[in-house]
């Protein structure tokens, strides 16, 4: 998951670099489809070549809808707001997807990890808005924050639904699939302007951003963070996004995307505080029957 989290982090800063070069649906249409391509080797040599149930092919479709959203949103968000303050609202899906997996899984939060959660949630909009409470109880969210809040609130649901559909089939068989209906759901979105597009003029440093993102901030990071789903849990999954606005720190400012501000650091210091307190977590042991 740290490394998950340190991959993703970086789609932050390298999308805000090419955002304004293509439309968002095209750009994740080609991100989805290359990442497709470039896996579909590994999967049908090892697996065979096999077509899912049509109930799992549902499931498959299903999952790919909230990863759809989220990405577009990202993109569109990044035309009008910071990396930073989308890598901070990010940490918001914890708490999201608390509120999901309750529902979906029928997983009850337990009060210390709401504790975190709330922790987190607190640290991340000390971050967006800076250690200014005055801007945080007027609001002053700008039209990107709010386009990624709703991406935000379509990813909360990748895994809980991961969770509660996943039948023990080989990782690697519902990562490909996902990512081939993500395609399909892109194509579709973008089929209105996808043949308007000057190809040959787009930059190469674009192409390579895309290839990037499809790589190492779709293909990997979607296969480690379905298997840490299956592993550890939704919730304990979503925690470590709190490290993400740290990171994606990191990348801004050494991509000269960013200044570091000290006003951030209470902010970093509770959504670290928060990811130790939901993984630290207490053990309730369940008695045996006898």
């Amino acid at each position: 998951m740290l490394l998950t989290i340190i991959l993703a982090a970086s789609s932050f800063p390298v999308g805000a670099a090419i955002t304004n070069d293509l439309p968002p649906t095209i750009m994740m249409f080609i991100r989805f489809l290359l990442a497709t391509i470039l896996f579909a080797p590994y999967v049908f040599i090892k697996n065979g070549l096999s077509i899912p149930s049509l109930n799992k092919l549902f499931v498959y479709i299903l999952i790919s809808l909230p990863l759809v959203v989220f990405f577009w949103a990202m993109f569109e968000s990044l035309r009008y707001t910071s990396v930073l303050n989308t890598g901070a609202l990010y940490t918001l899906v914890p708490a999201i997807t608390a509120v999901y997996t309750l529902f979906i899984n029928k997983e009850i939060t337990s009060k210390f990890r709401s504790f975190g959660l709330f922790v987190g949630t607190l640290g991340a909009l000390w971050i967006v808005f800076r250690g200014d409470y005055e801007a945080l109880l007027s609001l002053k969210l700008n039209y990107g924050d709010y386009i990624f809040i709703l991406g935000c609130l379509s990813i909360g649901f990748y895994n809980p639904l991961i969770k509660k559909f996943y039948s023990g089939e080989p990782m690697e068989i519902m990562t490909f699939w996902v990512l081939f209906f993500g395609a399909i759901w892109l194509l579709i979105a973008s089929s209105g302007t996808i043949l308007d597009i000057n190809w040959f003029g787009i930059k190469a440093n674009v192409y390579g951003g895309i290839f990037y993102l499809a790589l190492f901030s779709t293909l990997i990071t979607f296969f480690l963070l379905q298997m840490s789903v299956v592993i550890i849990g939704a919730t304990n999954v979503a925690a470590y996004s709190f490290l993400t606005p740290i990171f994606v720190i990191i990348f801004s400012i050494s991509f000269g995307m960013d200044k570091f501000e000290v006003v951030t650091l209470p902010g970093i210091f509770l959504v670290i505080l928060a990811m130790l307190i939901i993984l630290k977590e207490p053990k309730i042991e369940v008695p045996k029957a006898i």
